[in-house]
């Protein structure tokens, strides 16, 4: 797994956070908040995360522990798309294949 430098990560989680703030002062300017959608999306790719707060919350473990602790905390967390692979349950499998 390819992880991003620590250093790039720091500064987009402060950009990404610079601009949550000014986006929640004045979540009415429409620039203002596609800025922090920028920003969110940024992190997101960065982190390989489909959610910007998810991206947030990767890129805080990442920042705050070693490369060998972040990779083993992710093999441990459970993945939503892994429930979707597998596909009915067997029993199911089974009852339509007979048809």
């Amino acid at each position: 797994m390819l992880l991003p430098a620590k250093a790039e990560v720091a500064r987009q989680l402060r950009r990404y956070r610079a601009w949550e703030r000014v986006m929640l002062a004045s979540p009415a300017d429409r620039a203002v908040r596609a800025t922090f959608e920028d920003s969110g999306y940024t992190l997101c790719v960065l982190m390989g995360k489909r959610c910007a707060r998810e991206a947030a919350d990767a890129a805080e473990r990442y920042l705050r522990s070693s490369l060998v602790a972040y990779l083993a905390e992710q093999d441990e967390r459970p993945r939503a798309e892994e429930a979707d692979r597998h596909g009915p349950p067997t029993e199911a499998r089974g009852f339509l294949a007979g048809r």
